[in-house]
């Protein structure tokens, strides 16, 4: 079994152990296809990380994970679609301080402004937490996870900052991602 199928079949267990309510009324999103990728691709003007790739392809389209669930990527059931959501960010603030950088790609809302995303640059889709809600956007954007494999591992085995904080742990000591304001102007 390769890596991708390890993570996405301990992604699908998770999943089927959650509660029937988590999931979107139905069910999960049927998964696209590769054309259907390609065009989100094109779209994007960036290449998905390839397990990102793999969850959309091979497992569903959105619609599960923690708190309020990944985003579809297009054409899909979520509130928010993964595409749609990135061009409207780049588009809206481009050329002000809050200028969303590039290959970084909204997965989920958190809900207040605030998304988990996986930057497509680097080669293990580190997720970063944009968390606009102080106001300053020198001090946004988190570092989640080093690896979008982490990432998944933290939501398969409950051990993400989100879980701690609804613990009511402290989650202060995400390290920040001082590469948004260079990747922005790119």
């Amino acid at each position: 079994m390769s890596d991708l199928a390890a993570v996405l079949a301990d992604v699908a267990a998770r999943v089927h152990r959650d509660e029937p309510e988590a999931l979107l009324d139905g069910g999960l999103p049927a998964p696209l296809s590769e054309r259907e990728i390609d065009r989100a691709e094109q779209r994007l003007g960036v290449r998905l990380h390839p397990l990102l790739r793999a969850v959309h392809r091979d497992f569903a389209n959105g619609g599960f994970g923690p708190d309020y669930q990944l985003m579809s990527l297009t054409d899909g059931p979520t509130d928010e679609q993964v595409v749609d959501t990135y061009l409207q960010m780049r588009s809206e603030h481009a050329g002000t301080e809050w200028a969303w950088p590039e290959g970084v790609l909204p997965i989920l809302t958190w809900g207040c402004g605030m998304y988990a995303c996986v930057d497509c640059r680097s080669d293990q889709g580190t997720v970063l937490l944009f968390e606009p809600n102080p106001g300053d956007p020198d001090a946004a954007w988190f570092i989640d996870s080093p690896s979008l494999v982490e990432w998944f591992a933290h939501y398969v085995n409950d051990t993400g900052w989100w879980v701690k904080l609804e613990e009511g742990e402290d989650v202060d000591d995400l390290a920040p991602w001082p590469e948004a304001r260079q990747r922005a102007a790119g």
